[in-house]
């Protein structure tokens, strides 16, 4: 396999998904109608920051992690190690589930029911145009290594 070649069949940007899940939301909010989110302000300002921290807190480790060994994040790139460090000891898709909680952060800062009722389908989408290639694509390059590292380590949370 050249670089060129080797990395995972995804073909749409994750974050995207995210993004479109959000704008969405917004539309089905202010269009269709509205799915408020029945707390007190203090509680849902507080619930968005956390929300939203931890999910930052996630991507930026991750990502961190990634420029240290020297790896793209990108899920299309050629992946030289199996990273199984730091977040990755923890989940397997630390970026995903980042971004999953910035969605929540959103919609429960913005009182939209909407945006928090789609991180599900969010999530089926990203494992179906992202998470089962990137998946099969380390199962193909490292084999049994990645399998034990899959066994060990859960998929989301």
């Amino acid at each position: 396999m050249t670089d060129e070649k080797d990395g995972a069949a995804v073909r749409f940007p994750p974050p995207f998904v995210y993004l479109l899940a959000v704008a969405l939301g917004a539309l089905l909010q202010w269009l269709v109608f509205p799915l408020p989110l029945a707390l007190s302000t203090s509680l849902r300002i507080g619930v968005a920051a956390v929300a939203s921290l931890l999910g930052i807190a996630l991507v930026a480790s991750a990502f961190g992690l990634f420029r240290r060994i020297g790896q793209d994040p990108a899920p299309w790139t050629t992946t030289p190690e199996i990273v199984s460090t730091g977040i990755y000891r923890v989940t397997r898709n630390p970026m995903y589930v980042g971004m999953a909680l910035i969605q929540l952060g959103i919609g429960v800062g913005a009182a939209n029911g909407w945006i928090v009722a789609l991180i599900p389908l969010v999530l089926f989408v990203i494992y179906t145009i992202a998470v089962r290639h990137e998946e099969a694509y380390l199962e193909r390059k490292f084999g049994e290594g990645y399998l034990v590292y899959k066994r060990s380590v859960r998929r989301w949370i």
